[in-house]
């Protein structure tokens, strides 16, 4: 079974190139067939019946004369120009040919690298430094997203190693306490009642995380895409839920709370919206000090409505900010073994994205962070893009 001729572009432009070579040469071949026949005919102004006289000395009417010359002249000229037109014709294919392949070879670059890419050779670019056109474009662009791909793989085998040892810690904890005091043959009960609470303590940790990682999925898995419910609920009452809930540790640690909730009415789905005021009241009392602040703001402008959380606590340098947005980051520190599982800010951006909206950190002076939250209003039309409100 003979192999069918591939319609490459290569292929393609040299056909096209032909087609228009071989079409302008036939044009101008008939253009000067027919200039020929119109000059040849100088008897036209003669009177009938006129002679010539041939080199050979015979005689011959004038008309006849003419019409032997045109169709001499007019055969020569189609036979000549017919064989220009061929040789021409194959040249131009083949040099075509040869432009096209020269031209569309950052293509077979791109096409090889695309195919040799894998996960250990993703640091793999074309690299083009040709002229700078259309290819070059193409070229950069696909260099710039293996650049993207790149890191996109690198933060998720990050983030892979960090979810391994935080859930394999809590377990190590419950297994290590197990099997001591299993060992222990003099172990009674208050020992038995110590390994307990060790073991609660820790699977308790254990699914904190794995709770936290769904609702990042589940976060992430919505961003860009319709909202699998969408009901209308206040920030402003997630926002108090929240503070509520964190009342005791609050007191614990002494700290100046300043609230001003005003109505913040957004769509979206209520359960991520909770928990996206909770993380941030969460993460502003526990990076806190001792008597610290805690400033809480929500409301609304007609179109966006906003949630600010605030708080004191250690210095964080600006520059650092976009990094605490990184799941398994804690204060810029990362797999530290602290409180929490570390997807807090995580969880909030992907929740902010999945509504529409957008969170920003500011780094305050005194240290600590003050945290805004923007979200299209339930009274405003759907819109694309947002502005974040100062706190």
């Amino acid at each position: 079974m003979s192999r069918r001729v591939r319609p490459t572009l290569r292929l393609r432009l040299t056909l096209l190139n032909g087609v228009l070579l071989v079409g302008a040469g036939a044009i101008l071949v008939l253009l000067a067939w027919l200039l020929v026949r119109d000059a040849l005919r100088p008897t036209d102004e003669l009177l009938p019946g006129t002679v010539v006289l041939l080199s050979d000395g015979r005689r011959m009417d004038a008309g006849e004369w003419q019409r032997q010359l045109v169709d001499a002249a007019s055969g020569e000229l189609l036979a000549k120009g017919l064989v220009a037109l061929l040789a021409i014709s194959v040249v131009g294919v083949a040099g075509a040919y040869a432009v096209a392949g020269r031209a569309l070879r950052p293509l077979h670059q791109v096409t090889a690298t695309a195919q040799r890419l894998g996960e250990a050779t993703l640091d793999q670019r074309i690299g083009y430094s040709g002229a700078d056109d259309e290819v070059a474009e193409l070229a950069k662009t696909f260099d710039a997203m293996l650049d993207r791909i790149a890191s996109a793989f690198e933060a998720q085998k990050r983030f892979v190693a960090n979810a391994s040892h935080e859930l394999r810690t809590p377990l190590a904890v419950m297994r290590t306490e197990i099997d001591v005091t299993l060992s222990d043959d003099d172990a009674d009960a208050a020992e038995y009642r110590r390994m307990a609470t060790v073991v609660r303590d820790a699977s308790e940790r254990a699914n904190g995380l794995v709770d936290a990682l769904l609702v990042l999925a589940r976060s992430e898995a919505q961003a860009g895409r319709q909202l699998g419910r969408r009901t209308e609920c206040d920030l402003a009452a997630g926002t108090a839920n929240a503070l509520s809930a964190m009342r005791r540790e609050v007191e614990r640690i002494g700290l100046r709370v300043q609230t001003s909730l005003e109505s913040a009415p957004v769509v979206g789905d209520p359960g991520l919206l909770d928990r996206l005021a909770g993380n941030l009241i969460e993460n502003a009392v526990r990076y806190n000090h001792l008597h610290g602040r805690l400033w809480v703001r929500t409301g609304t402008d007609g179109d966006r409505s906003w949630l600010v959380v605030g708080n004191t606590g250690f210095e964080v340098d600006q520059a650092d900010v976009p990094g605490l947005f990184e799941p398994f980051r804690r204060g810029g520190r990362e797999r530290t073994g602290a409180r929490g599982s570390g997807l807090g800010l995580s969880i909030v951006r992907a929740v902010c994205t999945a509504h529409g909206g957008t969170v920003r950190v500011v780094a305050q002076p005194g240290g600590g962070l003050e945290v805004t939250v923007t979200l299209p209003s339930a009274d405003a039309p759907a819109v694309n893009g947002s502005v974040p409100i100062p706190g």
